[in-house]
């Protein structure tokens, strides 16, 4: 049994003693991320721009600006990942003089935090967007749901146009696939719905980002690999039924990352439009 199996094992035996226990060990292993801090490869890109923290609530969140006369684009990145992930996307926009800003999410990056979930980094992204009123974001993975969570509350009239890269179209998805991966029990599952609904006043079929996009009027744009193994193609497929203004452009073969030259020039011709 892999370790992943093995705490699942563990906190679904935790679950017969204490269900409401192990429900919330469960929600804390969701929302810490392992990964996404700054590692000394990826210091020298980030070095080559002006850097600025802005504050949501008791947390600092740290943001990335290369200046430019053209618009403002904003890059929200996705899980267990940090504004470097952008480097290949900020070499390619720069020669337009776009001012390109990015965003590293709670907990991720040099940002502060230990936990994460979406609709934190949508508020973030929108303390961010009141910042900076960019006219283009560009979300990849969670970071495109947490922009459509952040443009359904908010409805930013200056965004112009939305890019979501390999996005999840809902949460239960999420969530099913981690319940699913740790192989929990219906006690913990139970309890997992039950937290949410506590801390959010509602349960998680409700975050439904491509159910969310139906009052979204800003033109979008969605890109999804049909071999996604991360995020299913179906979930482009339900933001293509819900988010009207929006085109789908399916992939093949760039996995979830969805990066390189194909995709580069697919974001610079849409937003260039």
């Amino acid at each position: 049994m892999n370790i992943v199996k093995t705490i699942g094992a563990i906190l679904n035996l935790i679950s017969y003693i204490s269900p409401s226990y192990a429900a919330k060990k469960a929600l804390n292993l969701f929302a810490t991320p392992r990964k996404g801090r700054v590692t000394d490869a990826e210091i020298p890109f980030l070095d080559t721009a002006f850097k600025k923290e802005v504050t949501y609530q008791d947390l600092e969140i740290m943001t990335y600006r290369w200046p430019g006369k053209n618009k403002t684009v904003l890059l929200a990145h996705g899980w267990e990942s940090n504004s470097s992930r952008w480097s290949f996307l900020v070499k390619q926009l720069k020669p337009f003089d776009y001012n390109i800003v990015a965003i590293d999410a709670p907990a991720h990056g040099n940002s502060c935090g230990n936990q994460f979930n979406a609709i934190l980094y949508s508020e973030c992204i929108n303390v961010v967007v009141n910042t900076f009123k960019p006219k283009i974001i560009i979300g990849h993975s969670v970071g495109g749901m947490a922009s459509v969570f952040f443009q359904n509350k908010y409805q930013f009239t200056g965004l112009e146009k939305l890019i979501l890269l390999g996005a999840p179209a809902h949460f239960e998805g999420v969530f099913k696939r981690y319940a699913d991966m740790l192989g929990y029990n219906s006690k913990i599952r139970e309890g997992l719905d039950k937290l949410v609904l506590k801390r959010f006043n509602q349960l998680p079929s409700y975050f439904s980002a491509a159910r969310f996009s139906e009052t979204i009027s800003t033109k979008g744009l969605i890109i999804h690999d049909k071999h996604d193994k991360i995020i299913p193609f179906e979930d482009a497929l339900l933001y293509q039924k819900h988010y009207a203004n929006a085109e789908l452009i399916e992939t093949k073969g760039l996995g979830h990352g969805l990066k390189g030259e194909k995709i580069t020039k697919i974001i610079i011709q849409f937003i260039n439009s």
